[in-house]
């Protein structure tokens, strides 16, 4: 009796932590840091947002994602309002934030299967480019939320991830308009890609 409750307890053991890899995300970032843009953002007259698009020919969560360039755009808009009320003198940044991986846990999905459902992450790259095409910068933003927290939180948590990764791009443009800082991308050491 004692060996078989053993061999149960092992093969228990066994399957909850095959199931808990399986609901870590492949999501990963390059760097916890994003270098500082070549110069300034404050060097331009106008700034131009694009919307948050996917990265061609990549199919993800279109809710997910609108949901992204929703928090984007109003984290901006007001700076956006006063740096653009300044003279123009052609000198124009172009900001166009791509989403390149999105797994979004949200839904039924997240309250009938709560953490078995998978975690939930985000990786999107911004890229600035002046009037004449030329890249000043291009930080990328991670964020995540773990299965269980996603689970428990009947998916608050996975719609938080998103305004998360919003605010970090949009945190990035206000802190290196005035200098040229650079910024976090929102990855701990964990969530970064061994090379």
């Amino acid at each position: 009796m004692n060996n078989k409750h053993r061999t149960v307890l092992l093969a228990s053991a066994m399957l909850s932590v095959g199931l808990l890899q399986g609901c870590a995300t492949n999501i990963k970032a390059s760097s916890t840091a994003n270098p500082p843009p070549a110069k300034a953002f404050s060097a331009y007259s106008r700034i131009e947002v694009k919307p948050v698009v996917f990265k061609e020919g990549y199919k993800g969560d279109y809710a997910g994602l609108a949901k992204i360039d929703e928090n984007f755009k109003k984290d901006l808009a007001p700076r956006l309002a006063q740096w653009n009320n300044r003279a123009a003198d052609g000198n124009t940044l172009v900001v166009e934030p791509v989403v390149e991986e999105l797994s979004f846990k949200h839904g039924a999905k997240r309250v009938l299967l709560g953490p078995l459902a998978g975690s939930s992450g985000v990786l999107m790259r911004v890229t600035f480019r002046d009037n004449t095409g030329k890249v000043i910068a291009t930080p990328e933003f991670f964020q995540r939320t773990a299965a269980f927290s996603g689970g428990y939180s009947f998916g608050v948590n996975d719609n938080m991830m998103l305004t998360r990764v919003a605010n970090l791009a949009s945190g990035y443009i206000v802190a290196n308009y005035d200098k040229a800082v650079g910024g976090p991308t929102g990855a701990d050491e964990q969530a970064v890609k061994a090379d």
